[in-house]
């Protein structure tokens, strides 16, 4: 009787584990939070004239609170959950390409699909060839290791769950 009671409790239980497309997802929401905020960072130290919030926020509210603390943490964590539809997208078509070059070119081309292809959604963001070298430098970087984290996780972490199953 004793014994029968152990296995019941709630701490004896093993938890299990998370699974491979809830982590990826994760990974997304995580990366977005983590490299807007490097944005953002970016932004405070003049590497680039654009923040998170100037696409999201300022392209369709013009209040003045956008311009805040507060408009740039909705921002990033805005950015975040986008980010989640990013990381799904990679896992859908990419997940097996165990290489870093996967996710760096994957930055790359959700910056040309941001600054090139999806401006006319950013009224108040200029055309990528009217905005300084600098920003240009500073923003294609931060999506190549934006592209770079989200990619090599998911990657990293589904080649992992396959050699855990081959065991």
């Amino acid at each position: 009787m004793q014994k029968n009671k152990k296995e019941k409790l709630e701490q004896n239980k093993m938890e299990e584990p998370m699974g491979l497309l809830p982590r990826s997802l994760l990974t997304g929401f995580i990366g977005g939070i983590f490299w807007s905020f490097i944005g953002f960072i970016m932004y405070y130290f003049n590497f680039t004239e654009l923040s998170s919030k100037h696409y999201l926020l300022r392209s369709w509210n013009r209040s003045g609170w956008t311009d805040t603390w507060l408009g740039e943490a909705l921002s990033i964590l805005l950015v975040g959950l986008l980010s989640i539809v990013v990381a799904l997208v990679y896992y859908m078509l990419l997940k097996k390409v165990n290489s870093l070059w996967a996710g760096a070119a994957y930055g790359i081309i959700l910056w040309v699909v941001i600054n090139y292809i999806a401006t006319p959604i950013f009224e108040n963001i200029p055309p990528a060839n009217e905005l300084s070298l600098e920003t240009i430098i500073s923003s294609l970087c931060l999506y190549i290791l934006y592209g770079t984290f989200i990619g090599y996780s998911i990657s990293y972490d589904y080649h992992e769950t396959q050699l855990k199953k081959s065991d």
